[in-house]
């Protein structure tokens, strides 16, 4: 397993890899589980440029091969996550229905919490019923600034003054 570091507006990130893809994006103060080798690894090279692209609004869609390790389900729930559009929310109970199992929100949350690559795969977009903002591994406040920050940007793209790079590919699973 390889380490990064990752500065961005919203906290240093790490970012965990191994050698199949990328596996966490860590919370500032939230432990890696197993000690790092040392050394450059290209998916973490690649995860921090497509952060930084991400967070200077020329990003909207995450190109990476995963190594996403969870039940059938979880894999399924995140990597659906990837199907919300970029400057925009979902509900979780619409969620549950794009996985086929309507009536499913409480464990397309429970699966969502346990979201190993968050902005990656990217459950902030995901709402209560209402719109409320509700759970976050990151806290409400970096929901909050990442729904607007996507906001921002999504507007000055509609506006024609933003240089996005958008990608209809899916992240890769490894």
């Amino acid at each position: 397993m390889r380490l990064a570091a990752c500065d961005t507006p919203v906290g240093r990130l790490t970012l965990v890899a191994g050698d199949a893809g990328l596996r966490r994006v860590l919370w500032p103060g939230e432990p890696a589980a197993a000690p790092a080798e040392s050394g450059v690894h290209p998916v973490l090279a690649a995860a921090t440029a497509q952060l930084g692209e991400y967070f200077a609004g020329a990003r909207t869609a995450f190109e990476l091969p995963l190594d996403l390790a969870g039940t059938a389900f979880q894999r399924r729930a995140w990597l659906e996550l990837a199907a919300i559009p970029y400057g925009t929310t979902r509900s979780y109970g619409a969620q549950a229905e794009r996985l086929g199992r309507p009536g499913a929100a409480r464990a397309v949350g429970a699966a969502n919490a346990r979201n190993p690559l968050p902005i990656v795969l990217p459950c902030h977009r995901l709402v209560g019923a209402r719109g409320a903002l509700t759970g976050f591994a990151g806290g409400l406040e970096v929901k909050h600034a990442l729904l607007a920050h996507e906001a921002r940007v999504a507007g000055a793209a509609a506006a024609g003054t933003s240089r996005m790079r958008t990608s209809p590919a899916r992240p890769r699973r490894t």
